[in-house]
């Protein structure tokens, strides 16, 4: 048995490749997890709950299906899903977790997060997540009707492109300060996260021991994601329809 984390699959009805790809994941590569993780951005947008849409129903259907298989499903919120709230975890049977989150996995304690916090030179994103994470500006949103979220939501995502088009590449990607800082204040070597789309395994000494930083990256041609047993921790890939 072993554990799988992923992040950043940006699920939408303009992409069913990729829906494809994860129900493909799932029957076939991950047919040994015991848990998996979503590191957030598991939808490209999340309206609310409340969200009846056939789409929303069908991806509702799949994360239901997981947890019927017996595999135990824990979720952080990303930047495109931070709407996800108790209602739709209660039904589809999964755990939410706030970002930050440490974990023991296989006798070692691991830092999971989705990862946008660690990007502080980005300091316009920075201020859109402190308002957009705001419990009363959610539920001044939730209150709204769903087709209005829906336009909203599509909007945002049109000022995120457009916005992040124009920003170096290197403001959008981590500062190490801050990793080295948070894994100091959670005590942890092993760090996973998504949001940067940049897989990859980054090794550094901090304090004279070695430390290890996993990024999961998007899907998008390749479904990026990582397995974790007793005997170490892999970054994969597999090649989407």
């Amino acid at each position: 048995m072993a554990t799988y984390f992923i992040s950043d699959l940006h699920l939408s009805e303009s992409r069913p490749n990729i829906t494809a790809a994860l129900e493909s994941f799932l029957e076939e590569t991950a047919s040994d997890a015991q848990t998996l993780y979503i590191l957030g951005d598991f939808f490209d947008a999340w309206i609310g709950d409340d969200d009846s849409s056939e789409f929303a129903e069908k991806l509702k259907n799949i994360l239901s299906s997981i947890k019927s298989r017996g595999i135990k499903v824990f979720f952080i919120r990303g930047n495109r899903d931070f709407m996800v709230g108790e209602a739709l975890a209660n039904a589809c049977g999964f755990t939410l977790l706030e970002d930050e989150t440490v974990v023991e996995l296989y006798g070692k304690r691991v830092l999971l997060m989705h990862g946008d916090t660690l990007c502080t030179a980005d300091k316009e994103y920075q201020q859109f997540r402190k308002m957009v994470r705001n419990p009363s500006w959610q539920q001044q949103v939730l209150a709204l009707p769903i087709n209005q979220r829906r336009a909203m939501a599509a909007d945002l995502r049109s000022k995120s492109l457009s916005m992040n088009a124009m920003k170096p590449e290197d403001i959008m990607d981590v500062d190490q300060i801050e990793v080295a800082t948070i894994m100091d204040e959670y005590r942890v070597k092993v760090l996973i996260h998504g949001h940067t789309h940049r897989p990859a395994r980054h090794d550094f000494d901090e304090k004279g021991k070695p430390h290890s930083r996993w990024v999961l990256g998007d899907w998008h041609s390749k479904a990026h994601y990582i397995r974790a047993d007793e005997e170490g921790i892999e970054l994969l890939q597999l090649k989407t329809a």
